[in-house]
């Protein structure tokens, strides 16, 4: 089955950045959440690098309906089940493999999966997919290599990741394939454990009035 571009879509262009998300506490994940959805920023990646971020998918599908609630770092079909039952309306990877891709096939939750080379993407686009996320972003080659990829490659759209800056994003989304950015400055994992909620909300304001 190919990606599901219409549903990736509206999440990859409800604001300019994706904040890209660490939950150490479940605890905090709500009024996390609520701080970047008051910033305007409602669509949130939460990774799974922490023991705690299944639990924190389901608090925040509970109890913030406004957000729009999706997993990172999903490597494998084990994974993958176990997110979507945690609520995930979303699934991103940081890279592709056909047991990932054959695995998204069984589900409606759509996959993001991340590519950083030429070949890649061409692999992707084998298997139906348009829109990708480019990562490692900085250490892959940055903004001048993604533009590099947007003539030969053109039916493909990016959400790049990794080592991405607000200044950085501004570049980014001045580029032809870039459709938003993922971002972790927005709400840092010290950030959220100080429980910085104005802070968060006040970045998430100036993240989502960047321009694309």
């Amino acid at each position: 089955m190919s990606q599901n571009t219409e549903r990736l879509d509206a999440i990859m262009t409800a604001a300019p950045v994706i904040p890209v998300l660490i939950i150490e506490d479940p605890k905090r994940a709500v009024p996390m959440a609520k701080a970047l959805v008051r910033g305007g920023l409602k669509v949130l990646e939460i990774t799974l690098r922490t023991a705690h971020a299944l639990e924190a998918i389901d608090a925040i599908r509970e109890h913030v309906s406004d957000a729009i609630v999706g997993a990172g770092t999903v490597l494998n079909a084990g994974q993958y089940a176990d997110v979507v039952a945690a609520g995930s309306q979303f699934v991103v990877s940081p890279g592709a493999t056909d047991a990932l891709i054959d695995a998204a096939a069984h589900y409606d939750v759509p996959l993001l999966p991340g590519a950083a080379t030429a070949s890649e993407v061409m692999r992707l686009m084998e298997r139906g997919y348009s829109r990708l996320k480019f990562f490692p972003a900085e250490q892959a080659g940055g903004a001048a290599y993604l533009k590099s990829l947007s003539s030969p490659l053109s039916a493909i759209k990016f959400c790049p990741t990794g080592g991405i800056t607000p200044e950085k994003a501004k570049t980014y989304l001045g580029l032809p394939n870039v459709v938003c950015v993922g971002g972790s400055w927005v709400a840092t994992a010290d950030m959220i454990m100080a429980e910085e909620w104005e802070e968060i909300e006040r970045l998430a304001r100036a993240a989502a009035a960047l321009e694309r």
